[in-house]
């Protein structure tokens, strides 16, 4: 990695126009994805974050789920800009799928009592952080990403279809390829009004 973190931070975008040509091997992806599962901090250590990382066939796959499901929602005459953004997912290289562990989830609640409210929102906020480390990752490599919800639509299918086990919720899609086109410029608010410093 030849970015310092502050760079990548910056650097991170979300890219919709991607290709399917491919940047660095699969065995690398692998190792990206496994070594932001294995690191990336979970409340109490519970590590119930579940990853699922399709290729190829199985990327397109997914995003031809994802549009037959939304054309059974979407009116037909509108359904022309959702069939683009389908296909402009399925262009790239893969997806990655994030899931949480919701029988680890209520494991925890179980234990900890006083803090049983909070493990579900706990288990998110590791998913975010996960999807982030993922997400950024990525674009270091030179791939770029974006961050999509399609679930709870397609879950039941998707569980069908790669055999997930039941207690693994899907919280986010994560379409990477190849960038073939530039996000535009990102606009910010003004940090006087989001962060206050005191010393």
């Amino acid at each position: 990695m030849g970015k310092d973190f502050i760079a990548a931070v910056k650097d991170r975008r979300t890219y919709y126009g991607i290709s399917k040509e491919n940047v660095v091997s699969d065995e690398r992806i692998k190792e990206i994805v496994q070594e932001a599962v294995k690191y990336t901090p979970s409340a109490f250590n519970s590590q119930s974050a579940r990853v699922v990382v399709l290729l190829g066939a199985e990327h397109d796959k997914l995003w031809n789920i994802t549009k037959e499901t939304l054309r059974k929602i979407v009116p037909a005459e509108n359904f022309g800009a959702t069939e683009e953004k389908m296909n402009s997912f399925g262009s790239g290289y893969g997806t990655v799928l994030f899931f949480e562990d919701q029988s680890v989830v209520q494991n925890l609640m179980q234990q900890y009592e006083a803090y049983k409210d909070n493990f579900p929102i706990w288990s998110e906020q590791s998913s975010g952080m996960l999807q982030y480390v993922v997400w950024t990752a990525l674009e270091i490599e030179g791939f770029g990403a974006s961050l999509q919800h399609y679930n709870p639509l397609i879950d039941e299918e998707v569980q069908q279809t790669w055999k997930i086990p039941g207690e693994w919720k899907l919280r986010a899609q994560m379409p990477f390829g190849k960038p073939t086109a530039q996000p535009g410029e990102k606009q910010f608010q003004s940090l006087d009004e989001r962060v206050k410093f005191f010393s």
